[in-house]
């Protein structure tokens, strides 16, 4: 008999490291060492709010450069990444990287930010906490979506995905489990940071009902 899915949802503690950066060695010698919480806070920070009414935030660093050292050129470029294309953050760590190094290795002036403008680098902590939603097929799916909060979408869609490291989305994995494979790649497909998680919420239900009753 398949797995239930048990729907979670993730409580976050943000926390600051004590490390910060007033140049660009110092920023990419931050991005390089610290662990990978880190990263996935300064490219995710805004994404959860921020997708629950409009889609497409920056991330800290790209901001950072743009706003406290006025390199337009480099912040455009860290703007430019696309979080979406990557299944880990380690990936996402080294393209930063090396759009840094490359600046850098290019000689170009090492601008200095104002004083109290400097790069503070932080971090999320994430408890896994249960909801009452549980399903043992693809209906009770369905009723469970249109109930649960986008806080368990944003846990299920993007973060156990990516930060917790498992490359594919939790109602992929079960959708899979459950040989539901066609919806399973449908949902894989959907680009869930260019559109809010109520409109995510929308899509979901439209694939996966397709397979219901059938």
């Amino acid at each position: 008999m398949p797995t239930p899915f048990y729907f979670k949802t993730g409580l976050r503690l943000i926390q600051l490291l004590g490390i910060r950066a007033k140049n660009l060695q110092e920023l990419l010698d931050g991005i390089e060492t610290l662990p990978l919480s880190s990263i996935y806070y300064h490219t995710h920070r805004l994404l959860y709010q921020q997708l629950a009414l409009y889609p497409e935030p920056p991330n800290d660093f790209a901001y950072w450069i743009n706003q406290s050292l006025n390199i337009k050129e480099l912040g455009e470029a860290m703007a430019s990444v696309n979080i979406a294309r990557f299944r880990y953050v380690q990936e996402l760590r080294n393209q930063f990287i090396n759009i840094l190094n490359d600046y850098i290795e290019n000689e170009n002036p090492m601008t200095i930010a104002p004083e109290g403008q400097e790069f503070h680098f932080m971090k999320c902590q994430t408890f896994i906490l249960p909801t009452p939603f549980v399903a043992d097929n693809i209906d009770e799916f369905i009723v469970a979506l249109k109930r649960v909060s986008i806080n368990a979408l944003y846990f299920h869609l993007i973060e156990s995905r990516l930060r917790l490291q498992n490359g594919v989305n939790d109602f992929s994995c079960w959708l899979r489990n459950i040989g539901e494979e066609k919806a399973a790649i449908e949902i894989e497909r959907l680009d869930p940071y260019t559109i809010t998680l109520e409109g995510l919420r929308r899509k979901l239900i439209v694939i996966i009902s397709k397979y219901a009753c059938h």
